[in-house]
């Protein structure tokens, strides 16, 4: 029996959706799924402005210019993350500072923020990983102490909170993503949340190219030029229109989700306190909205095992990110600030299974025996 990492979700409405967008003769970005998706972003994230990208790179990339980042400016992020967060400060000549990750929640070690502060840090990028919050207090505080602008890389965070606060609504900045592995998804897909008041004006206009158009359209001024510097970040109306459709749905998919990742957690608990492997650790001021379920398996050569093992069975899961602060790239445009240890063990011994709406108990039931099995050999 084949079971796949991850299948997309629609939820029924998708076509409909589309066929309306179509239906109105405007298919660029900023019709009427757009402005529905922003004005429900900007409700449930709790947000000043959000607009709608065509990737959480795009959100991401808008935020590095908004965030003024100009060549040799340092931003400090965890190394265990996607290419994309840094790549976005890259692009305007930043400087990645990597930080290592907490063990237990594997995001940016709040504690060894401060120590990697310069006179030529410009920005924090904590990414939530697995939709669980950092600790945005304490980020938020050095922050403050630094006058840094923190951007939240919320990329696998919809409807996931720190202290009653949406992830990606706590820093200056927030990026979303809807890529096809996310909770609610467009295929590509992603969202800028401005929390600032300071970036809002800014925001919108990179947002359209670098131009005034949204204020041409609004009445404000009575044509529209280029002001400043932007791309095309929109994405298609049909994109928002099925985006819409998962926004509607969004409750109903995270219980879904949350079921299956309640299901893995009890059927692994008996095994952890074997000592097979490690659970996802939950802190207790965080909601979890079961974007991923992996288990940290005990070194290198048994994660290699379980996955290949599983692969074996038809069973498809995966390891994560190999830190930025060994690839190519990474040691180019780079640099690591104090031990990476927590990061390197990481990559080396996460499994990630899978995770989708729509898997029946008795896979879920399938592949923690399975796991269970190869670990005990």
């Amino acid at each position: 029996m084949k079971i796949d990492f991850n299948r997309p979700f629609a939820t029924g409405k998708e076509f409909e959706y589309i066929r309306s967008a179509i239906s109105t003769a405007h298919l660029s970005g900023n019709g009427q799924f757009t402005k529905k998706c922003q004005v429900w972003l900007e409700q449930q994230m709790r947000s000043r402005k959000a607009l709608l990208t065509h990737s959480c790179t795009a959100a991401l990339e808008m935020a590095a210019i908004l965030a003024d980042i100009k060549p040799g400016d340092e931003v400090i992020m965890p190394s265990f993350t996607f290419v994309s967060t840094a790549n976005a400060f890259v692009l305007r000549g930043g400087v990645p500072v990597f930080v290592d990750i907490r063990p237990d929640t594997l995001n940016l070690d709040e504690s060894k923020v401060e120590a990697a502060v310069t006179p030529k840090t410009r920005a924090i990028a904590p990414v939530h990983y697995a939709g669980v919050g950092c600790d945005m207090d304490a980020i938020m505080a050095v922050a403050r102490r630094h006058d840094l602008i923190v951007v939240e890389d919320a990329a696998q965070c919809i409807l996931s909170n720190y202290k009653n606060r949406p992830l990606g609504s706590i820093g200056h900045l927030g990026a979303l993503s809807f890529h096809e592995t996310k909770n609610i998804i467009s295929g590509e897909g992603g969202a800028l949340l401005v929390n600032d008041e300071r970036f809002m004006q800014r925001a919108e206009i990179i947002w359209e190219k670098g131009t005034n158009r949204s204020q041409f359209f609004r009445g404000q001024v009575d044509k529209y030029t280029w002001v400043d510097i932007g791309s095309s970040f929109l994405p298609s109306e049909i994109l928002a229109a099925f985006l819409w459709a998962q926004m509607e749905d969004v409750a109903s998919i995270t219980e879904q989700r949350l079921a299956i990742w309640n299901r893995y957690h009890a059927k692994f608990a008996e095994a952890e306190k074997q000592g097979l492997f490690r659970r996802p650790v939950i802190p207790a001021d965080c909601t979890n909205n079961a974007h991923m379920y992996y288990l940290l398996a005990r070194d290198h050569a048994m994660q290699m095992r379980i996955l290949q093992g599983l692969k074996a069975k038809g069973i498809q899961a995966v390891f994560h990110y190999i830190p930025l602060h060994s690839a190519p790239a990474g040691r180019k445009y780079g640099r690591a600030h104090g031990s990476m240890q927590a990061t390197d063990r990481t990559s080396e011994t996460l499994v990630r299974l899978p995770m989708w709406v729509g898997l029946e108990d008795r896979k879920v039931d399938e592949i923690a025996a399975s796991v269970i099995e190869i670990s005990r050999q």
